[in-house]
């Protein structure tokens, strides 16, 4: 078996959790020195900053709250391809907001 298979068979177990807001902390902390691990923790990390920007978007007068159910259900159906992708053992970046994720150097 390979180093990257090992990552990946070891790192399911938690990465997925990376996709639950702030419980991201724990596979941060359990496995903060395996790669597949920290890549699903730097694309929970753009949902999680991107969500954050969707909540500000309700304070816009009119389209506001629209603008933000729409943003919210694309960042479910988002969650949801990146838990997948983390129990299914893929490092495939996220639909439009996974390249951000490179942003992120730790």
């Amino acid at each position: 078996m390979s180093e990257l298979e090992e990552y990946i068979k070891s790192g399911r177990k938690l990465a997925w959790l990376a996709y639950l807001g702030l419980l991201m902390i724990i596979p941060a902390i359990a496995q903060k020195d395996n790669p597949y691990t920290v890549f699903h923790i730097k694309q929970g990390l753009v949902l999680l900053f991107a969500s954050i920007i969707d909540t500000l978007f309700v304070f816009i007068p009119s389209i506001g709250a629209d603008i933000a159910t729409i943003a919210s259900f694309f960042l479910l159906i988002l969650n949801i391809i990146g838990i997948y992708n983390a129990l299914a053992g893929k490092l495939k970046p996220l639909p439009v907001i996974g390249g951000f994720a490179n942003l992120f150097d730790f």
